[in-house]
């Protein structure tokens, strides 16, 4: 066999992860179109149409699914037997290959990855290093996964040690209960049980880049241990009504996906890895004769639709003469196309703001009546006002809200997932309201930016304020000016007793 070389694993993940970014796997699609079709709830079936556009609309343009294009994980199983030319270790060659992809001039990827995690934070600006996981396996040859993984999802992650005795499907259904929307349903469940901490964290993340096969399962019946837990976790979870985006609905996992390992009698670890609607991952194998080729889902892989058609009777709202009036007439799952101007801000600007009022200096811009929307969009490429620049996750703003409604006067706040009851009591005595967009819909809100220029904090990246100028932005109203949130009534609707999902299906 010919050697593998540095420079075909450099080429190959770093293919691999432009190829992630705006393909989403053929058996995600599918599923995920087989679940646009079943489902009854409105809300949740317009969160699936918009993902299911977006995905199209990123295949064909080539640019992100979502603006979180996440941080490399790698797999390398390298055969015992395979000739190697490699002078470097394979993390140094590794991250050559995710600056290359992530500093690409064509399609450029979000640096999400900051060093010093517990101090300055500062960015990496390439997105190196990757998370990388190295086995070794029989064989001659070097199979790589390669997966972008977002941090809303990522943050899901949950991990126990059970009693031996216990139930690992009442403690997945019962946690993911408690994960609110953050993740971005539906999407997979990747869960590892038994081997050690570190092996069940393991097993959890890897399994998730496994095929998709539930239909399949389901016809043919399970023939293990495993694939009856499969088969139950996805029933309960399913019947837990939190639906797409936890609007409500009867789809909230595509899939689970599950791997065990012996473990300490006394012990019974168990992981949960959540991957969200913007699930990307590829696979290949090197032997030595170049690099990996991929090969594109095909446009018949998605459905035939076009999302306009539920947002045909949508309110429209000009955010440049909103009054509070107007937003005390909005009603909980309402959809919504907003145009004008439109304020950013995320993390770092929201502790920028805390740090300057409380130094008494005074802001570089007025929130008053205002709308904000917690995005941290992509580099631009060619004509484009803004890449890929869909929400992020709104709960992490929680502790802001006294500050931004009451103290600065905010009157709209958009983001995704829900807002924890601190925050919905603080919308309802302000009279604001709470607009949230689809999570892993980046490239198709991307579309309704007509104008973008940074006004504040340019220092601090993709996390800078931003105003832009939107022409029916997408939105749905998540929680109304007297707080009644539809991330509450929503999942209350949809959700069935126990037992009857699979019959549902």
């Amino acid at each position: 066999m010919p050697a593998i070389t540095e420079r075909h694993v450099i080429d190959s993940v770093t293919d691999a992860l432009q190829f992630i970014s705006y393909y989403h796997p053929r058996d995600f699609i599918q599923a995920m179109g087989r679940a646009w079709a079943a489902e009854q709830s409105p809300a949740a079936k317009n969160a699936m149409a918009q993902i299911l556009v977006n995905s199209r609309m990123s295949a064909l343009g080539h640019r992100p699914i979502c603006q979180d294009t996440g941080v490399a994980n790698i797999t390398a199983r390298i055969g015992v037997r395979a000739e190697l030319e490699w002078d470097r270790p394979l993390q140094e060659i590794v991250d050559d290959a995710v600056r290359r992809a992530y500093r690409s001039d064509t399609n450029p990827l979000r640096a999400s990855v900051v060093a010093d995690p517990f101090g300055r934070r500062g960015n990496t600006a390439d997105n190196a290093p990757a998370m990388l996981h190295v086995e070794m396996v029989a064989g001659d040859r070097v199979k790589f996964d390669v997966s972008a993984k977002g941090g809303g999802s990522e943050n899901k992650t949950r991990f126990a040690v059970l009693n031996p005795s216990a139930s690992v499907a009442d403690w997945v259904v019962g946690t993911v209960e408690t994960l609110g929307a953050g993740w971005c349903p539906p999407g997979i469940l990747g869960i590892g049980v038994g081997g050690s901490v570190d092996k069940a964290m393991v097993m959890a993340k890897q399994a998730l880049n496994e095929p998709i096969d539930v239909t399949d399962l389901r016809a043919r019946g399970p023939r293990t241990p495993e694939e009856e837990l499969r088969l139950e976790i996805i029933d309960r979870v399913n019947a837990l009504g939190i639906g797409a985006q936890g609007l409500g609905g009867q789809t909230t996992v595509l899939d689970v996906k599950l791997r065990s390992f012996p473990t300490h009698a006394a012990s019974l670890p168990v992981a949960l890895v959540p991957n969200c609607a913007a699930t990307r991952h590829v696979h290949f194998t090197l032997d030595g004769t170049g690099p990996a080729q991929f090969d594109p889902p095909d446009l018949s892989d998605w459905p035939e639709l076009d999302f306009r058609d539920a947002w045909a009777g949508a309110r429209r709202v000009n955010l440049d003469t909103l009054t509070r009036k107007e937003i005390t007439e909005w009603q909980p799952g309402e959809a919504i196309l907003l145009s004008g101007h439109l304020l950013t801000g995320r993390d770092a600007a929201h502790r920028r703001i805390e740090q300057m009022l409380a130094a008494g200096e005074p802001l570089p811009v007025s929130f008053r009546d205002r709308a904000i929307y917690y995005v941290g969009p992509v580099d631009p490429v060619g004509d484009e006002v803004v890449g890929p620049a869909g929400p992020t996750t709104s709960t992490r703003m929680d502790r802001y809200t006294d500050m931004m409604l009451e103290k600065l006067g905010v009157a709209v706040m958009i983001g995704k997932a829900e807002r924890g009851e601190a925050t919905v009591d603080s919308i309802a005595r302000n009279r604001a309201a709470y607009l949230i967009a689809v999570g892993g819909a980046a490239y198709l809100v991307s579309q309704a930016i007509r104008e973008s220029r940074v006004i504040a904090f340019e220092d601090l990246g993709m996390e800078a304020i931003h105003e832009f100028v939107v022409k029916d932005m997408p939105v749905t109203v998540a929680v109304d000016a007297y707080g009644s949130a539809v991330h509450v009534t929503g999942p209350r609707q949809w959700r069935m007793p126990a037992g009857t999902a699979a019959a549902a299906r």
